[in-house]
């Protein structure tokens, strides 16, 4: 089985594969990683504020991935804010059936009551060395990933009163 987490910025993807990870001993991936390295070794030009771009660059590779992890029957936790909503129209159905999605998505209310804590806990598993989290932003980030769940009838956790999310595999 392959677990696709997604969501923008700040959710708590990778903080969510860490517990998966330890807690069914199925390794992860971070997308953001692969991101890096791409970009560091210079094997694109791209940049890291070209997100419009990445994401089909990096989904290009993740799906075929994803693709060897299910033929092999491995199992795989693959995270980061790269995978498109229309992810499902690359895999036929013997592949569909082996990956399940979830996209973390923050409330407004979430957000305005918890703004601090949201900044406070960024680094909690990967250190981030700049940071330029805007409230607004990630509130309209999140709104539009919650329309885009609705719009491709995706499935996703609302992070709305309290943080705290599991996945029961």
């Amino acid at each position: 089985m392959v677990i696709l987490i997604s969501g923008t910025t700040h959710t708590g993807k990778t903080a969510l594969s860490q517990r998966l990870m330890e807690k069914y001993k199925i390794p992860y991936f971070s997308i953001d990683h692969l991101k890096m390295g791409l970009l560091r070794s210079g094997k694109t030009s791209l940049s890291v504020n070209d997100d419009e771009k990445l994401t089909p660059y990096l989904w290009s590779i993740v799906k075929e991935m994803i693709k060897t992890a299910i033929e092999n029957k491995q199992n795989l936790i693959i995270e980061g804010c790269y995978i498109p909503f229309a992810w499902q129209k690359d895999f036929d159905e013997r592949y569909l059936h082996e990956i399940k999605f979830y996209c973390l998505i923050m409330s407004a209310e979430y957000i305005e009551n918890n703004f601090s804590d949201i900044l406070k806990f960024e680094s909690v598993i990967e250190k981030r060395i700049i940071t330029d989290v805007n409230r607004a932003e990630l509130i309209a980030d999140n709104r539009k990933n919650l329309q885009k769940c609705e719009e491709y009838g995706l499935e996703y956790i609302l992070i709305d009163k309290n943080y705290k999310i599991d996945i029961e595999l």
